[in-house]
């Protein structure tokens, strides 16, 4: 590992610990050791448009305190900027948990890389994490097919499921699926969610971690909802928050028909959305002003709503306790 004094050292390529970011594209021509060197924090800027989210998890603090006690074990993979300092390609989790733990350089392998290059490296090192939400994996793929193509010196559309001229008799998106975790079609569906307006997207990851406490979307009825224009993604927005419910998969088959089609508008919307689905639970809504005087501003929905639930129960139990001494 090396010094905090700025001097350099070199790790053999076939290290195990590296062997993530020294993965070596066709044609790159570079000697056999590659030099790993302490650069300052702030002399390295983020990726463009890095669809990764760094997030202040526990996953984060246990990398802080790891930091702190052993250093940073794998160095980042940066690469020169033409206006000077360094562009971060595999290491931004590191880069944040680094300054967390008040360092002020941290270990980098420098090579020079093409845009293309740069962003599937960037991909394939982040794809392996363990949890990666739908968002990210959505930007994070188009990014590299769009690598991909660019490459090959071609460049088709890359949300349309015609996915264009074939590289070495396959598709793009087979030659990006042999490398990903995710079979070519469902990489086709990530992509198309990358069509979503922001909200909706969000809603999307809300259901993978879960977020009870904000409306959710599953993957299948989302993709068909990217065919929507934004408009009319916008107007599905409303009505989801004014109804508090989601389109089910039937539902947004048939907005995305109707939306082909030329005959879907706000009241279209609104009908398909009134309709009741399978097993749906009947909401009661309540106006949150009529009640926000007897909560904090910033209480959970799930929270006010249990506290109502044991209030409610609560005035039975008296009602009843007072119903038995009328007796």
């Amino acid at each position: 590992m090396a010094d905090r004094s700025g001097q350099t050292f070199e790790i053999p390529k076939s290290s195990s610990l590296v062997a993530d970011v020294f993965s070596t594209l066709q044609g790159n021509n570079e000697t056999n050791r590659e030099k790993v060197m302490e650069i300052p924090l702030s002399d390295i800027s983020d990726f463009p448009n890095h669809p990764f989210k760094v997030k202040m998890d526990d996953e984060m603090h246990s990398m802080v305190g790891s930091i702190k006690q052993y250093g940073i074990l794998v160095p980042g993979l940066v690469r020169p900027k033409d206006g000077g300092g360094y562009e971060m390609v595999s290491g931004h989790r590191r880069k944040t948990a680094s300054a967390l733990a008040e360092l002020n350089t941290m270990p980098c392998i420098i090579r020079n890389l093409t845009d293309n290059e740069a962003v599937i490296i960037m991909v394939d090192s982040n794809l392996q994490r363990e949890k990666i939400l739908p968002s990210e994996k959505a930007f994070a793929y188009k990014m590299k097919m769009d690598a991909m193509r660019l490459q090959q010196g071609t460049r088709t559309d890359l949300t349309s499921a015609p996915l264009g001229q074939k590289l070495n008799g396959k598709t793009s998106r087979e030659l990006l699926s042999e490398e990903s975790p995710d079979s070519h079609s469902q990489i086709q569906r990530y992509i198309r969610l990358t069509e979503l307006i922001p909200q909706l997207l969000d809603m999307v990851d809300n259901a993978v971690v879960r977020d009870k406490e904000n409306q959710q979307i599953a993957l299948r009825p989302a993709v068909e909802l990217s065919y929507l224009s934004q408009e009319q993604q916008s107007e599905l927005l409303e009505e989801i928050v004014a109804e508090d419910r989601t389109p089910s998969h039937d539902q947004a088959i048939k907005m995305r028909k109707l939306s082909e089609d030329g005959q879907l508008n706000e009241s279209v919307i609104h009908s398909i959305m009134r309709e009741e689905k399978p097993n749906q639970v009947e909401h009661f809504k309540m106006r949150r002003d009529r009640i926000s005087r007897f909560f904090a501003p910033d209480t959970p929905a799930q929270k006010i709503e249990e506290t109502i639930v044991k209030a409610l129960e609560l005035l039975r139990q008296r009602e009843r306790s007072r119903n038995g001494e009328a007796r």
